[in-house]
């Protein structure tokens, strides 16, 4: 009888963690929905894409991604905590769960991959290593750097590309490595180093905070790296990564129907069998990725579908859009099918 009762109760465990287990199958997932908000790691400092604006609020591109899906797990997209990291200390804070996320222009690249116990699940901005220089220098080309000094952030992408670039190039140039942006960026300004170097869209924004002074500016046209920024997630969690993904996807599966916050409502009333499977009406798509079935729709009414948000965080700064168009308008933004 002590064996049976004993037996039994190891069932009930099991089939009570079991039970668990199947609401998200995520442990990430289920510490977010424990906590009641999602942890997600911003750079907090980068116009278009996390940066406070007068009222204390976060904006930008990787800010309305953090907060889809916050909408997307929690139903909610206030519900994220944006926690501002460095680019030499992004890596720990998802390392050790102080973020859930990283969504801080951060380059997925193999090594990051490869040596980090994490994964890219999404590109939100493909982007590429630029040049910024004074027009005083008349300088219309980075091959005519040859000797230069440059002002790179350390620990980034973008100091190794610099250096690949010199190095294929046989060129030579000083590196000027500050950590903090606003030094790095005053560094510039004030003639410290020849040239600035970061991801063009991040030349571009620093350079339309210049105002009337952007003219005394260039952006080279050359472009030296394959920069593809997106979502970064910590490895063995399957189900957080897919969620984050997904979401990804569903504001570029939105943007191609014409789904919008404004109209998304009227979508609830279509026949068409990829926008039901969206809206959460068929297919339990939400019950595959541990969240609710409305899980996308609540991304798309709250923080709109993918154009939207380009237009809001990244149209006013004048960067096209590009390579990042639709797949189905010249681009690479491209999303598998949802069924």
């Amino acid at each position: 009888m002590n064996r049976l009762f004993a037996g039994a109760l190891a069932a009930g465990a099991l089939l009570t963690a079991t039970a668990a287990f199947a609401q998200s199958g995520s442990a990430t997932i289920d510490a977010i929905v424990k906590r009641g908000e999602l942890n997600c790691g911003v750079a907090g400092n980068s116009p278009m894409f996390s940066l406070p604006d007068s009222q204390g609020v976060m904006r930008g591109l990787d800010a309305d991604s953090c907060r889809a899906i916050a909408a997307a797990i929690l139903g909610d997209a206030k519900k994220t905590k944006f926690i501002p990291t460095t680019a030499q200390n992004r890596f720990t804070a998802l390392q050790s769960g102080e973020v859930d996320l990283l969504y801080r222009s951060t380059t997925w690249t193999l090594g990051r991959e490869g040596n980090l116990g994490a994964m890219f699940a999404s590109v939100n901005f493909y982007d590429g290593t630029g040049f910024l220089v004074k027009a005083s220098l008349k300088v219309k080309s980075a091959k005519e750097l040859d000797g230069a000094t440059v002002c790179v952030a350390p620990g980034t992408s973008t100091e190794l590309a610099v250096a690949d670039y010199f190095r294929v190039h046989k060129m030579k140039f000083t590196p000027v490595l500050i950590q903090d942006l606003s030094e790095l960026q005053n560094a510039y300004l004030s003639g410290r180093c020849d040239t600035y170097s970061t991801d063009s869209s991040g030349l571009a924004g620093f350079r339309f905070q210049q105002g009337p002074k952007a003219v005394e500016h260039i952006l080279l046209p050359d472009i030296i790296s394959k920069e593809p920024l997106g979502a970064m997630v910590r490895k063995g969690d399957d189900k957080f990564f897919d969620i984050v993904r997904w979401t990804y996807f569903a504001t570029l599966i939105a943007e191609e129907y014409g789904i919008t916050q404004a109209n998304v409502d009227e979508a609830l009333k279509s026949t068409v069998p990829e926008i039901r499977r969206l809206m959460g009406l068929e297919g339990d798509m939400g019950k595959a990725l541990g969240v609710d079935n409305k899980w996308a729709y609540n991304a798309i009414k709250q923080t709109g579908n993918f154009g939207e948000g380009w237009d809001r965080n990244v149209t006013p700064y004048g960067v096209p859009r590009g390579i990042n168009n639709l797949w189905n308008n010249g681009g690479l933004q491209y999303a598998p099918p949802m069924r």
